[in-house]
Parts: C-alpha cells; structure tokens; sequence
C-alpha cells in the first residue's frame, strides 16, 4: 500500500524544516562513531577502573577489549509497580550476555517518579523537570566511555522521554528499549471510577476509595489504564525501539523473560551491523511520525505533544504542533482503552495490541513501513505476535487480520472515529491542545462564563461551597513550566466529571496539563504563551465569554480587542512553589523552561 498523501505530505514538510539540523545532528554522532568508543581508547588506568568490581570472567573479556559491553541504564526502584520487575534484570541480562559471548554492566540509574503517587501534591512540580534530569542522568552514566550499546530499562511518564532524550545525545550507540509488562487487570476502570466520582461527591468515604483504588492498582506491573506510561510503550513499539510485541506482555513470565533476552542479543548485534541502526539513525522523521501516528490512533496520552517535540529536537527534527493537528485529520481511532473506553491495555493486547493496530495501519498506507528498527527489519514487519514454541523458544507469527474485541480495537474499515483524539486550538488566548477522542459530540463546542482560578486545590473547594452548579469555563493559570513546573492536573478530573454528568455545559482551559488520563470533560491544555510569561491567558477575568471549538480548532474570549489589548496580565507571587520538597532545586529548570509547544524543557 503507498503510503497516504498526507502523511507523506507531513513528513516530507518536517524533513525540509529539520534539514539543517538534522543534518547537523548526524555529522556530531557521526563523528563520534569515527573517532571510535571502544574501550582500547581507555588508558590503562580508565580501562582498570572500569572492569575492578567485575568477576573474573567478565574482566578477562573487558580486558582483552574484543566481545561487545552493553550498558545497562536503569529506573528499577521498588517503590514503583512499573518498575519493580526490574529488579531481577541486571543479573537476568548479565546471563544472557555471558551465554552469548559478550558482557553487560549497569551502566548507572535514573530517577523514576510516579504521577500517581505525587498526583495534586508539592512534588507533581518536580514531574515534568524529571524528564531532563533523567536524561542528564543517561548521559552522566553513558559518559564512561565503557560501552559498545545500550539497553534502557524504564516504564512510566517522564522516564521513557528522558531515556530516549539521553540516549540520543549517545546516537552512535545501538540502543533497545526493554519494556517490563502491565499488572493484571484489577477491578474494572468503570467501578474506579464511579467510587473516585462518588467520593468528590461527598458520597463515598476515604475509606471505600482506597479499597477501589488498592483493588486497580494491587501488584507488580504498570498500571493498566492508558496513560503516559503505556503511551509511552506503544511509542516505543511504533517508533521501533521495542522488538515487535514486546509491550504489553506480563511480567515474570517466560514469554516476558525470552524478550527480555532477544532484546539483549539484539542491542548486541546492532552494534556489529554498522552505524545506520544507531539509535540516532533509527529514530529519523519517519519514526517520529510513526509515534504521532501510533497516538491518535489510539487516543493516546497529551503528555506526549511535549515530550515527542523534545524527544524529536533531541535528534535534530523540528516536530511542531502543526505535524499532530495535520495528521490527526487523516488518521482513524482505532482503539479504545479506558479512560476513553472501558478496557484496560490487558484487553487491548489481548485483542491484537500493537501487532494488529500496526498491520491494520499499514494496510492503509498510514504508517511508514520502511523506517528502521532495531529487530533489524523494517516497521513493515511488526505485524507479528511473539510466542513460545514447544521448545520455549522465541518465534513470531502474523496477526489475525480481525480484532479479538470490537469494543476495545477495531480495523481501518471500522474505526472508532474517523479522525484522530488530538487536535490544536489558537485564537486570541494563544495556543493549545485537546484531547477528544472520548469526548461527547454535544460539547466539543462551549461558550460561557469564565471563572478564574490559580489552583486546582480551589475549584474543589468551590464545588464543595456549592458556586459552581452552573455553566463555565474554568481558567487554570500560572500552571506552566516557567510559573511552578506544568504539574499534571488530574484532581480536577472527578470534580469537572461530575458538574458535567449534572448536565452542565463546562470545560476547562490551562497552561498547565492533564495528562494521559484526562477524559470525558472537554479541556484546552498546554495553553502558550503561559500565564507567567505574560500571556493573554493572565488577561482573563471573571465573567469573560470563552469559546472553546474542538471542531474549528479556536480557542477565543469574546471581549472587545481594543479593551482586551488595553489590560494589563496578572501576576501572581509563586513563591510558595518555590521551596520544599526539593522545588528549590529546580529553579534553575523553571528560570530556563521553553514554551509548551517547543517541549517545556531545558535542554
């Protein structure tokens, strides 16, 4: 199939806008792979000092400087549900490269927070800034000079983005990405909800809240809603980081085990295939567009129109908004997981996952087939499903070409919504993104009266003194990367829920982010310039008419323009957001933040 016009249309724009820097990206790496990264380089007190804690067969290997040494860069931390089954791997891949005729050493550990653990508190302000620091901490543990690849061992929001960012300025080295698999299914994400609902409420107690929540989120594994964190797998997949399959087997089991050991092998042997399947070649625009193919087509997190931007610039390609608005017109929703369905990533799977949502792209010339991976194929052969035969070995067999379940995943004759679920608006508050793939045809357009607010914690508060029973917009502001971090707002979620089920008609607009589970309420986010930048959202009072049109793609406050342009912005004092819970670190980050469209990071 040839590929779709306006996909080649897209890319081949953000090939001629990335010209001079890609371009210049590749000479640096390229560079870097001349002047050559093996260990012999290394004086002999460097080489020493590298292989000392070693055992003995692994020195004599390191040595002798001839077998491949893949390091190991990991978020394992055993807080983390995600995480935790990392803990076995270092030993696990050190094995595997020992059988193989190679070494492996953990190169060094990155941070590894979760948004759901510092959801609505001080430190969802550290959140977005840990994605740079997380790739200034690859960096600091590929520095060494030791190794001939890579593997990065990382699940969720932040850790993801910042593997991949550190790794590319590492582009001469062979990298895999080596996923641990999502928990079982707990209870049912309609039952979370309804308690989560019921509490903001005032109907539930704490008490049955924690149950409901203890009972979704209640063992190893990645959580199985689809957020940031199983975004970020399907990306990894779709931009061909993972091997074909790999992201959304269960941990602990001897399928997750034999990927976990292919991918080893592989990072192995793209190191001895020349330097086109670096990382830095792999991931070209083709692959970039793949990733934003891959999220509207399945209704994917909004996290990720910041963190491809800054995952695309660290490669030298200029990935705008403009890319995601042009492709979300052409590309079907294809997927439906909860919180834009009932299912959760263990039903998507096993109703064809990533093998049959990649064919089925495929089959309409929706994705490019001919971008790299590092199986050493092309995308156009991840249309596979892996499996064991009797043997346990490793093998892979194509898809079925029908879904195992219309309700969560369908083809491209049949797909959810024409269109894909995230969309650009612009107007006179600047610009944003909205995610509507779940949102109801009757409120992709609202007008009404503005109410203002500087933190989410006080449109709780006013739902609970009865003041919001009525149609609004609310204005969440001074929420952006230069004001307190761009920290996710997901407390709004059951509040705003809830106003809208009572049939009122609200939405929501903000410079800070909602994340890969907001939902039903439709919501402008990333709103730029921000709020602290003096942008026209510090402009807007109460009682303002906003009109938000996910249809149009505008985003306007119906003041005259004249008496608008005459106001001055708010400002507001953030120096409580300033100190504790480590913010006083970062305030180099705020200080140096971009806008949202070009990635909110410092790097």
């Amino acid at each position: 199939m040839s590929l779709h016009p306006v996909v080649a249309e897209v890319t081949e724009r953000l090939r001629e806008r990335s010209r001079d820097t890609r371009a210049a990206y590749l000479d640096r790496i390229g560079g870097v792979a001349i002047e050559g990264t093996h260990r012999s380089r290394l004086s002999c007190g460097n080489l020493a000092h590298g292989f000392a804690a070693c055992g003995t067969h692994d020195k004599a290997a390191l040595r002798e400087g001839h077998a491949p040494n893949i390091g190991i860069v990991t978020a394992y931390n055993d807080m983390l549900s995600a995480h935790q089954p990392y803990e076995r791997y270092p030993a696990f891949i050190r094995d595997v490269a020992r059988e193989s005729g190679f070494t492996a050493q953990v190169a060094g550990g990155v941070p590894a927070m979760c948004d759901g653990v510092t959801q609505g508190r001080s430190g969802m302000e550290l959140s977005l800034f840990s994605r740079d620091l997380i790739a200034m901490a690859t960096a600091v543990a590929l520095s060494h000079d030791m190794f001939d690849g890579a593997l990065y061992l990382g699940i969720c929001d932040k850790i993801v983005p910042g593997l991949l960012i550190g790794a590319l300025s590492f582009g001469h080295l062979p990298g895999v990405f080596v996923p641990s698999g999502p928990m079982p299914s707990g209870i049912s994400n309609e039952q979370k909800s309804k308690v989560r609902q019921a509490y903001a409420e005032g109907k539930a107690s704490r008490a049955e809240l924690l149950e409901a929540e203890a009972a979704s989120y209640h063992t190893a594994g990645t959580c199985t809603f689809y957020g940031t964190a199983n975004s970020n797998q399907m990306l990894m997949e779709i931009m061909g980081l993972h091997l074909p399959g790999a992201s959304f087997v269960a941990p602990d089991t001897p399928l997750r085990d034999a990927l976990t050991a292919e991918a080893v092998r592989r990072c192995a042997a793209l190191g001895k295939a020349g330097e086109n399947l670096a990382i830095g070649h792999i991931i070209d625009e083709r692959a970039i567009i793949n990733g934003v193919i891959g999220l509207h087509a399945t209704g994917g997190s909004t996290n990720h129109l910041l963190h491809l931007v800054a995952i695309a610039q660290a490669a030298g390609i200029a990935l705008r908004w403009e890319d995601f608005d042009a492709l979300s017109a052409v590309i079907p929703l294809l997927a439906r997981v909860y919180p834009n369905g009932y299912a959760d990533v263990n039903q998507f799977h096993d109703a064809g996952g990533m093998g049959f949502l990649i064919d089925q792209l495929l089959s309409a010339g929706l994705l490019h087939g001919d971008a790299r991976t590092i199986a050493g194929c092309t995308m156009s052969e991840y249309g596979k499903v892996p499996t064991l035969d009797e043997s346990g070995n490793l093998m892979w067999t194509p898809v079925l070409k029908e879904s195992g379940n219309r309700g969560v995943l369908r083809g491209v004759n049949e797909p959810f919504r024409p269109d894909g679920g995230l969309r650009m608006v612009h107007g006179n508050l600047g610009r944003g993104v909205i995610k509507v793939s779940s949102v109801p045809d009757d409120r992709l357009v609202i007008e009404a009266p503005a109410i203002v607010f500087h933190d989410q914690d006080d449109i709780k508060r006013a739902f609970d003194r009865g003041e919001l029973s009525r149609d609004f917009i609310a204005v969440v502001r001074f929420q952006g990367p230069r004001a307190i971090g761009m920290p996710e707002l997901h407390k709004l979620t059951p509040t705003l829920a809830v106003l809208q089920d009572r049939g009122h008609r609200i939405a929501l607009v903000t410079d800070g982010r909602m994340s890969g589970a907001s939902g039903r309420v439709p919501a402008a986010i990333h709103v730029t310039p921000e709020a602290d930048d003096g942008g026209p959202i510090a402009k807007v009072r109460d009682g303002d008419i906003i009109r938000l049109d996910a249809v149009h793609g505008t985003l306007e406050v119906l003041v005259d323009a004249a008496e608008f342009a005459s106001r001055t912005p708010v400002i507001e004092d953030l120096s409580r957001h300033q100190h504790g819970m480590g913010r006083e670190l970062f305030g180099m980050f705020r200080r140096n933040a971009a806008a949202a469209d070009l990635g909110a990071g410092v790097l």
